[in-house]
């Protein structure tokens, strides 16, 4: 199927229009509308984080869940169109983007897919299980636990309209994102009247991130050359500037929810660290889940036990697949692949997140490969609140 190629000025001119729009309307309704209005009825959830942070494994603990419609990263189609603009530039287009998919009005993809759309148009749309029941495909059931494989086998012909109805039917809307830099863009969205949004913050440890990264160098370019600003150049992230990118992004994120915070983050923002979750996987996902609204099912928590307790770290070519792996392993692998002098570079690059987000530096190569040396602080020894409020209050 021929796909047409919207030029990026086109694009820009349609979603400035749309914003501007969807401005007047929220200036119009704020004004109009009581402060006690109610919630709405959805929950809204962001998994905020960035590429190879585990958090396609947190997206598919949401999207397994037979309350939760899941998206994962559809900005991707907004980076993918305009691709010639920096991140920052993308953010407002991103932003709407993701507001409309809260929302559940697909229109929002018009702008970016204009030929008529099968499910499979969508990006990574199979690793949705909402995507692979009812009423979106007829194939599996809610409770089911689906795979990628068999739901694109199964599904991926259903109409793209099919995406709006399903999304209408379910409590709660996630969609995970690696295309945010600042959390003060998102702003508009928790004042918003029409979303009871709430963040999960997802981060790891650089030095892990970085293997992982090397992993999908080529799959990473394009990505890389917006968030540089590079006008489409792809790049390849050498000398880690795009790390360098990524640490600050989550430290700006870290430190504007909870030092000082404005009030209408409350009960609205949580930290996760990836290793922690990978420990202790129950602990951390009754954890999310509460401060989401979810409960545990018998059948996610058999789920979750056989993902995370599988005989390996995973193959190259699984780097964007959620398979049975050694969980543990795989958060710890980069002390065994890495060089000392990466780890040095990277720890200069991304010092302060490393500090900040709670792990502990290596001085040496054998500080490094000594796997009894625990380089993940416990939370009760850091300095500071590890969310910015505490969702069990």
């Amino acid at each position: 199927m021929a796909r047409i190629r919207i030029p990026s000025t086109i694009v820009i001119i349609f979603v400035t229009v749309q914003t501007g729009f969807l401005l007047f309307m929220y200036a119009r309704y704020s004004s109009v509308m009581p402060q006690s209005e109610e919630k709405p009825s959805q929950v809204h959830i962001l998994i905020l984080s960035s590429w190879r942070s585990g958090s396609s494994f947190v997206g598919q603990l949401f999207s397994q869940h037979p309350s939760v419609f899941y998206l994962m990263e559809p900005a991707w189609h907004v980076w993918v169109t305009m691709y010639q603009n920096s991140a920052k530039v993308l953010h407002m287009a991103v932003r709407d983007l993701v507001r409309s998919v809260f929302l559940c009005d697909m229109s929002v993809f018009d702008a970016y897919m204009p030929w008529k759309r099968n499910l499979s148009d969508l990006f990574q749309w199979a690793a949705s299980r909402a995507l692979c029941s009812a009423p979106a495909c007829d194939s599996f059931q809610r409770t089911d636990i689906t795979s990628e494989l068999a739901c694109k086998t199964l599904c991926g012909r259903y109409p793209f309209s099919k995406v709006e109805e399903a999304c209408k039917t379910y409590s709660h809307v996630v969609i995970k994102e690696v295309r945010f830099f600042d959390l003060k863009v998102l702003y508009p969205l928790l004042t918003d009247p029409s979303l009871n949004l709430k963040i999960i913050h997802l981060v790891r440890d650089p030095r892990a991130v970085v293997k992982s990264r090397e992993q999908s160098v080529k799959a990473l370019a394009r990505d890389n050359g917006i968030v540089l600003s590079t006008n489409g150049t792809k790049v390849e992230d050498s000398k880690y500037k795009v790390m360098q990118e990524v640490c600050r992004s989550h430290v700006q994120i870290y430190e504007t929810a909870t030092l000082k915070p404005p009030n209408f983050l409350k009960d609205r923002y949580l930290m996760v660290r990836f290793e922690d979750l990978v420990r202790d996987p129950l602990s951390e996902i009754s954890e999310m889940y509460k401060f989401a609204d979810l409960s545990l099912t018998p059948r996610l928590k058999s789920w979750v036990y056989n993902i995370t307790h599988g005989q390996g770290p995973g193959k190259k070519k699984e780097a964007f697949k959620i398979t049975s792996r050694d969980a543990v392993s795989v958060s710890q692998a980069w002390r065994n692949v890495l060089s000392f002098q990466k780890v040095k570079k990277i720890q200069e690059v991304c010092k302060g997140a490393i500090n900040i987000l709670g792990y502990q530096l290596v001085d040496s190569e054998k500080e490094q490969r000594d796997l009894t040396l625990d380089l993940v602080l416990p939370r009760r020894q850091n300095q500071f609140s590890w969310s910015s409020f505490n969702p069990k209050h």
